[in-house]
């Protein structure tokens, strides 16, 4: 009985972190922010519309996209966007996420409020 209590323990705290989605909340300098399932900030772009991404090229490298596998389920506010290159990317509310490259660790958010167009997403 107890062997088999503790597999199942096991097997759960195994399973876990595949049955987590591609999202969750950290509290970062500025608050509490939407970040990927390792705790990086993730943002939007004013200069994107609703299921399209304009962040490509030398922006896309400053900028890179969140992008998703193949695998990957839009639900709720969470929907997928395809880029020019037919890659999958994920949006919330319809704008494209992004990371920002100079941010190193769960919690930063140095891209926040860049040239006025670039905001930490928040949940």
């Amino acid at each position: 009985m107890k062997t088999r209590l503790f597999l199942s323990v096991a097997l759960i705290a195994l399973a876990a972190p595949a049955l987590a989605g591609p999202f969750k909340t950290v509290e970062a300098s500025g608050g509490k922010v939407l970040a990927n399932e390792k705790g990086m900030t993730l943002y939007t772009f004013d200069n994107d519309k609703k299921g399209m991404s304009n962040c490509y090229d030398a922006c896309a490298g400053n900028w890179p996209p969140y992008l998703a596998t193949s695998s990957a389920k839009a639900e709720g506010a969470y929907s997928l966007v395809t880029r020019k290159d037919g890659k999958m990317q994920w949006a919330m509310n319809g704008m494209p996420l992004y990371f920002y490259a100079e941010d190193m660790k769960q919690g930063d958010m140095a891209g926040d409020g860049v040239k006025g167009v670039w905001h930490a997403a928040r949940p």
